[in-house]
């Protein structure tokens, strides 16, 4: 499996993996042994948040794995009873992780009212200082983000939200991309009925999964994809994305599920 997997550019010169491992329910010492395995596997691209409450263990697999830190991208995020100490969060984030960054801070969810921009402003300020590589926003719609940008000048580089095919939705997507805003997906097959004919027949023509036919579809639009797992089997699954591709027409046919 090989570790360079294709990336998408932030700000900065941040190069981010377009699939990654999402860490939720990810803890103790099974979550510890699962993503030392998907470090092992190529992952590059560790998802964790401090409500997850697995950061240590997130840490401990990026040190205990030999690759080097800068090779791999973690995300952590503030947890939405946070605002107000966003300073201190990240730094507890940190000590957590046992690096002296994060490639992305997430606002997990929007802060109620004014809460929002002077959020948004902490983060600029700890991205500033060095704390974090770039960050970004989830579960956000467009007029959310564009009242941070209106507020500060500065637009977050992510925006994650669930992402599946019975979410898609280009108008959303390309307001996204206008905005220079990149779309990360979770819960890409939690939200998907893999049995579905579609599916199942673009699995069978490609000799791969129905579950790889749903990742290989978000990578095709430019999505970034942090699909969860446990099981060996499944976390190499997830990972084994670019011996295939779907062209026009079969992506357009797995879009078509938002309306089925």
């Amino acid at each position: 499996m090989s570790p360079d997997s294709p990336a998408v550019a932030l700000p900065g010169g941040v190069a981010m993996p377009l699939v990654g491992l999402g860490t939720w329910r990810l803890s103790g010492e099974e979550g510890y042994r699962a993503m030392r395995h998907a470090l092992e596997l190529g992952y590059r691209h560790l998802d964790t948040a401090t409500m997850y409450g697995n950061e240590e263990q997130v840490g401990r697999a990026v040190r205990d794995s030999g690759v080097p830190r800068e090779e791999i991208f973690v995300t952590t995020k503030l947890p939405p009873g946070s605002t107000g100490r966003e300073r201190q969060t990240i730094e507890a984030s940190l000590r957590a992780l046992g690096t002296d960054y994060v490639d992305l801070w997430l606002v997990h969810w929007p802060p109620p009212g004014e809460q929002s921009v002077a959020t948004w402003r902490e983060f600029v300020a700890a991205h500033a200082d060095g704390l974090v590589r770039a960050i970004g926003v989830s579960n956000y719609d467009l007029a959310q983000i564009d009242e941070l940008v209106a507020a500060t000048g500065v637009t977050p580089a992510v925006n994650q939200v669930p992402w599946s095919p019975a979410d898609h939705d280009p108008q959303r997507l390309s307001g996204h991309r206008e905005r220079g805003v990149v779309l990360e997906g979770y819960s890409p097959l939690k939200r998907t009925r893999l049995e579905h004919p579609t599916l199942a027949s673009l699995a069978r023509r490609h000799g791969v999964t129905p579950a790889q036919v749903v990742l290989r579809w978000h990578l095709e639009h430019g999505i970034v994809v942090i699909p969860k797992s446990a099981d060996p089997g499944r976390l190499k699954e997830n990972l084994d994305l670019f011996g295939f591709s779907l062209d026009a027409d079969e992506v357009a046919a797995v879009d078509a599920l938002a309306t089925a």
